[in-house]
């Protein structure tokens, strides 16, 4: 079998999604897939996104999970706003949980940004695990500007990861904020020039592949879990997660890597 496979019995039944695996490096990469329409999601998209990360989460082939846009101009400038009054108030008040899908996954996730990244596309990255971003990103959240908010998670996780004012300086006005910018408040992980920008990718998947997916795992779920309640709450969560992975082969492989001056080959157990 070629180290370039597709992923998903139902492929050709996404809407403008692709997804590619790489065996050699052990990772699958979720393309949205609409250039002519800057990347555009549509709301049937959006649960297919979150049937592709569940068959993804389930598969052993697949440590790391890139997500993407389709061409040069952008990873997504949003939803299809045409699609907006078609649908049932209760059908929006629950569209995050399908953006949130990339969040949810066990697996670290990176998104691969360049160009518009606007309304829901932003709202997809901000739930991976890592941002790296060319020069020319530009993060948005415009909703304000057609009459409504962010309803994907934008407000929460800007504000959480931005702080509060900046988060209202950018939603309240649907202002666009350039890569530079983003990178200073904490919004994107890496930027690089457009050039280098799947290199930039390739660099961090590698040094990921480096380490215990055991460990990667119970690190993102440690963290993800803290966020939601207070600090002596967190502590006792990295405390038993600690415990757990003492008694992991990764754990005791690790430890005799370092005293043994040799390279930790790493099982996820």
């Amino acid at each position: 079998m070629d180290k370039h496979t597709q992923a998903g019995a139902t492929l050709n039944q996404w809407d403008h999604l692709r997804v590619e695996k790489n065996l050699e490096k052990k990772t699958a990469t979720v393309v949205l897939d609409r250039p002519e329409k800057m990347n555009t999601l549509s709301f049937i998209a959006r649960s297919q996104l979150n049937q592709i990360f569940q068959q993804l989460n389930e598969d052993d082939e697949v440590r790391i999970i890139i997500l993407k846009g389709e061409g040069n101009q952008a990873f997504s400038s949003g939803g299809t706003i045409a699609q907006f009054m078609e649908r049932h108030p209760e059908e929006l008040s629950v569209l995050h949980k399908n953006v949130a899908a990339p969040e949810r996954s066990s697996k670290p996730v990176i998104a691969q940004l360049q160009g518009y990244t606007f309304g829901v596309g932003l709202e997809i990255a901000m739930s991976c695990d890592f941002r790296i971003a060319s020069d020319t990103t530009l993060l948005a959240l415009p909703e304000v500007k057609l009459g409504m908010i962010p309803g994907s998670g934008g407000t929460q996780r800007i504000a959480r990861i931005a702080g509060l004012g900046r988060a209202k300086d950018m939603i309240m006005r649907g202002r666009r904020i350039p890569a530079a910018e983003a990178y200073q408040w904490g919004l994107l992980t890496t930027v690089v020039p457009q050039e280098n920008l799947d290199q930039a990718v390739a660099d961090l998947v590698d040094e990921l592949l480096e380490y215990s997916p055991l460990a990667l795992r119970v690190l993102k779920q440690v963290l993800n879990a803290s966020q939601e309640g207070p600090l002596s709450a967190g502590l006792e969560i990295e405390g038993y997660a600690y415990g757990m992975l003492r008694s992991t082969h990764d754990f005791r492989e690790g430890v005799e890597a370092f005293n043994e001056k040799r390279k930790p080959n790493f099982l996820g157990e």
